[in-house]
């Protein structure tokens, strides 16, 4: 049976570690028909019931990606995933309700990976999923497998980017807080430095379908990238608008790998 993981990407080499996902839906038989099916599928799969349950079990327990219905009775889904952010470095996606389109844009504003939109199918839940698993910071025990090897890393500005690490320190060394849905923007433009790139090809690189909505989402994430690298994000020096077409990632002569 084919084991979804997180694979260290050295050559030849092969450490698994088995993904783990939490489900938090307040509706038993929707909670239990995406557990059941993302099983089938080789993850191990915790449920709860409420925010509450699910903070219970974040106490002694880690997760590598969160599912999170929004609207449910007493804590919502929202404000769970903030508390989950400050906790684990997790992927979240957030289910929404057919029409609030409201709710996936705070999402994405407070860190989301992705969302998916009730009522959906279980075959577009397991692609969410291993979209935002291939996303998520390599747990410590494949870091440390690759401590001591050749990383990919960029400095622009005060900044150095690890691109294997996923973390981004400015002056002094200092650690950036960057969720991983604004590093995975960052490495797209790092890695096409100085290239014009459209709202479609960002979110093709990122895997979104190019529609309204993931347009606003790129420019989300945009937005708040600009606010952690740029010292006046209204007239960015790295992270440029190009009016029309899309955006492009200035790095100067002298910076780079």
């Amino acid at each position: 049976m084919f084991i979804p993981n997180l694979l260290s990407t050295e050559s030849g080499s092969e450490s698994i570690v088995r993904a783990r996902i939490v489900i938090v839906e307040d509706e038993p038989d929707l909670r239990d028909a995406v557990a059941e099916y993302l099983e089938a599928a080789g993850y191990e799969v915790v449920t709860a019931e409420s925010a509450a349950a699910a903070r219970s079990l974040v106490e002694t327990q880690s997760f590598h990606l969160a599912i999170l219905d929004i609207a449910m009775p007493g804590e919502d889904g929202l404000s769970l995933g903030r508390w989950l952010r400050s906790k684990l470095p997790i992927g979240i996606i957030y289910a929404t309700a057919a029409g609030t389109a409201l709710d996936r844009i705070v999402g994405l504003e407070l860190g989301a990976d992705d969302y998916i939109v009730k009522p959906y199918e279980l075959r577009e839940v397991l692609a969410r999923v291993r979209s935002v698993l291939r996303r998520v910071p390599q747990p410590k025990e494949l870091q440390d497998e690759k401590a001591g090897t050749d990383r990919r890393s960029v400095t622009f500005g005060p900044f150095q980017a690890d691109l294997d690490g996923r973390l981004v320190t400015g002056a002094n060394g200092a650690v950036i807080d960057m969720a991983k849905s604004e590093f995975d923007v960052l490495e797209i433009f790092l890695t096409r430095a100085n290239r014009l790139l459209t709202r479609a090809a960002i979110s093709e690189a990122i895997g979104f379908t190019e529609d309204p909505e993931s347009s606003r989402a790129v420019d989300i994430r945009i937005m708040r990238l600009r606010k952690k690298i740029e010292a006046d994000p209204a007239n960015p020096k790295f992270l440029r608008t190009v009016r029309g077409e899309g955006y492009i990632f200035s790095l100067p002569a002298g910076d780079g790998n």
